[in-house]
């Protein structure tokens, strides 16, 4: 089984301003640089054959490059207590675009429609039951602008749990642009 989500990975000066925001809430499980990214579409865990298919139909995903960027930030809650908390990214008619080639891709491929709205972030931390409060490090953060970048690719990529937490590995990058370009593999979707 292969457990895969699709994202967007930010440059090094975005993701250093969102690491410089990881701290002030007791027993958060913040997220390391290489765990950062912006998730188009979590697709969990699939055999091999639906993981290929899934690269393929990946590969007919054609979109320009644009612009995003991160202001402020966020959580999310179940039963009224928070999760997550996160980095909000700001609204771009190139990312929605994207988004929705994107979930008609993992349909190609014989995945189910996506049922969740899709609420662009960058998760920045995890919560238990045992967290502090957030209130204070959302006022804090609150306020938090990090410069505009070009996107010119999105990944996909695949989730190895361990004990640690999860390793998140690039299987195969695909470039924004023009429609004459290719895939590039990161390393083999199959193992």
């Amino acid at each position: 089984m292969h457990r895969l989500f699709i994202a967007i990975r930010p440059p090094a000066a975005v993701l250093d301003a969102l690491i410089d925001t990881t701290d002030g809430i007791d027993g958060a499980r913040w997220q390391g640089d290489d765990q950062l990214h912006l998730t188009l579409r979590f697709v969990g865990e699939v055999e091999r054959p639906v993981a290929n298919e899934l690269a393929e139909a990946l590969a007919d995903v054609h979109a320009a490059p644009f612009d995003l960027q991160v202001a402020g930030t966020g959580h999310f809650e179940r039963k009224g207590r928070p999760h997550t908390v996160w980095a909000r990214v700001l609204p771009s008619a190139g990312l929605d675009l994207l988004h929705g080639r994107v979930e008609r891709a993992c349909q190609v491929a014989g995945l189910p429609r996506e049922s969740r709205k899709f609420v662009p972030h960058v998760t920045l931390a995890r919560l238990s039951g045992g967290a502090g409060p957030i209130a204070p490090w959302l006022a804090h953060t609150g306020t938090l602008t990090v410069p505009r970048w070009s996107v010119a690719s999105f990944t996909l990529y695949e989730s190895h749990l361990n004990k640690a937490g999860s390793i998140y590995q690039p299987a195969v990058d695909y470039p924004l642009g023009a429609t004459d370009t290719e895939a590039v593999p990161v390393s083999r979707t199959g193992r």
